[in-house]
């Protein structure tokens, strides 16, 4: 890392949990998605994001979704079947006030009933909130 402007762009992926060399796929691109964001995940890890075609086990899962791309609960459950034991999802929803708004109780119920657990939201763009959702550490243990 050399310019500051590379540096803090990819320290955001760095504190939304990236690393290097780690595969993660991208679900529910569409063209509203955080360009700068995709491109600091890749810079981080080191190769382009898969996308849901991808027919492999995942390190993390990056979500994009919004109010009207349909059940959040059966999304998380999807974005799990496609994540390696003891990986995370960031689930990226629009901002408040923005189109395809999520509002947070439906993010904590969804994630709940699919079995995660949620950190606490981010700023992750200018129109994009992350949540990171990861399995309870004591189903990591078993």
């Amino acid at each position: 890392m050399s310019a500051t402007a590379d540096h803090a762009e990819s320290n955001l992926a760095v504190r939304l949990g990236f690393q290097p060399e780690q595969v993660v796929q991208e679900i529910g691109y569409d063209d509203d998605v955080d360009q700068e964001l995709r491109e600091a995940i890749e810079k981080t890890i080191g190769s382009e994001l898969v996308d849901e075609d991808y027919d492999d086990v995942a390190d993390a899962v990056v979500l994009w979704f919004r109010e009207d791309d349909g059940d959040l609960t059966d999304a998380l459950v999807d974005a799990i079947a496609y994540m390696e034991e003891g990986g995370s999802i960031l689930l990226l929803t629009p901002k408040t006030g923005r189109d395809g708004y999520v509002e947070p109780s439906e993010i904590g119920e969804a994630s709940t009933t699919a079995g995660l657990s949620a950190a606490k939201s981010v700023s992750a763009g200018k129109d994009w909130t992350a949540s990171r959702l990861s399995t309870p550490k004591a189903a990591k243990k078993r």
